[in-house]
């Protein structure tokens, strides 16, 4: 007996599993009725074309690269595009590195924004991750940020890889994305994306202000990794050139 793929379908989607869909001779995720539901934009065109619209929602994806790189801005710009949208994010900061004066030059609501800081030392790290998880659970935020970026590499490796996963399972079926910023890989969901960040040379343009050097911004290449699809390498690169203030 043929099974049905509809009565299939709704079988899965009932079970929150709908996402790991492939449509016949395709190797693109069936999208809901709700396109707006499956991606979150990042608010800058170009890479969001590679991105195929945006950050995937329901998924765990990254953002990585050196100091400079322009990890923050990015995150910034993500985080602004939602707000825009009239959605509600959320930013997980242990190192309290954010600068809400920067973010709202980057287009942040900063009405819309949860902002749960810690103080730099790593038992806050501890406390972020209990948070991040409290947050994913609610389901009540477009896009939820956790900036590692600062936290040291000591404190990063004694995070069990198991936190990655079940932040994942917090996140299935869900319309938030979750974006992690580091300097290194660390938890990226089967179809969320890794962005790996590098500064061209020379990094930054600058002015002068008053006889001090002015940051006005940089051109960044971002590499997108992915899970691999059949043809395909799995990692594509993109040029942005962002902008000034912002911490890198």
């Amino acid at each position: 007996m043929k099974p049905d793929r509809q009565a299939i379908e709704a079988l899965l989607e009932t079970r929150r599993l709908h996402r790991t869909l492939v449509s016949l001779g395709s190797t693109e995720p069936i999208r809901s009725e709700q396109a707006g539901g499956e991606v979150a934009s990042t608010g800058i065109a170009s890479l969001d074309r590679r991105l195929l619209g945006g950050l995937p929602r329901g998924q765990l994806s990254e953002i990585i690269g050196d100091r400079s790189t322009g990890r923050s801005a990015l995150l910034a710009a993500v985080l602004g595009e939602a707000t825009r949208r009239g959605e509600l994010v959320a930013l997980v900061d242990p190192c309290d590195a954010f600068d809400p004066a920067s973010g709202m030059a980057a287009g942040i609501d900063l009405s819309r924004l949860l902002w749960i800081r810690g103080d730099g030392h790593d038992p806050a790290l501890g406390r972020a991750l209990k948070a991040i998880g409290l947050l994913l659970q609610s389901g009540d935020f477009g896009i939820v940020g956790l900036d590692l970026a600062d936290c040291s590499r000591c404190a990063l490796r004694n995070v069990p890889f198991t936190t990655w996963r079940r932040m994942q399972r917090y996140l299935d079926g869900g319309r938030t994305a979750c974006v992690l910023v580091g300097s290194r890989p660390m938890g990226r969901g089967p179809r969320g994306v890794t962005l790996v960040l590098r500064a061209t040379q020379p990094v930054g343009r600058w002015t002068r202000q008053g006889g001090r050097p002015l940051l006005e911004g940089l051109t960044t290449c971002v590499r997108i990794r992915r899970a691999c699809r059949p043809g395909a390498d799995g990692a594509e690169k993109v040029e942005l050139t962002l902008e000034a203030p912002w911490s890198a």
